[in-house]
């Protein structure tokens, strides 16, 4: 019985560490990075990591204009929508000009698109178009990267 007690003691002490641990790891990591500072922070970094960044920046908004457009707030959703395709445009042309993230960044752009056409979706009929003007848009961003990275008549 003694043993039995003794180890329920022992799990418990560990699993304590466990959670200060994780607490003390989250804590440090800081709070997540705003738009705003996402935004300052893409001028001063290199061509070949602003993909990346515009892609956060992107995906942020893109939770945004999820939760307004949820909210039946369209045209704050509209608002972050714009930023979405300005942002994924500009990831296009940093990673075909840089020539580095072109797979990573039309990846995240076809997830994107996918996570409109999720929300469109669940709209009515009068909300949709700037939804699937959007869409079109990353659809040519998409097809623009693809193009950069398997060009016409290339072996």
């Amino acid at each position: 019985m003694r043993g039995a007690w003794y180890s329920l003691r022992v799990w418990g002490a560990v699993l304590l560490a466990a959670v200060v641990a994780g607490v003390t790891v989250r804590a440090a990591a800081g709070p997540e990075p705003t738009v705003e500072a996402l935004k300052a922070k893409l001028s001063g970094t290199s061509i070949g990591d602003r993909p990346h960044l515009c892609l956060e920046i992107a995906q942020l908004r893109l939770t945004e204009t999820d939760t307004d457009y949820a909210a039946s707030d369209y045209e704050k959703g509209q608002a972050a929508l714009v930023d979405v395709v300005a942002f994924t445009e500009l990831a296009r042309d940093y990673s075909i000009q840089s020539r580095k993230h072109q797979k990573q960044t039309e990846i995240a752009v076809r997830g994107m698109a996918r996570k409109l056409t999720d929300v469109m979706h669940s709209l009515p009929n009068d909300a949709k178009a700037p939804l699937q003007d959007a869409i079109t848009h990353l659809q040519r961003v998409r097809d623009d990267l693809l193009l950069a990275m398997f060009p016409k008549g290339a072996k």
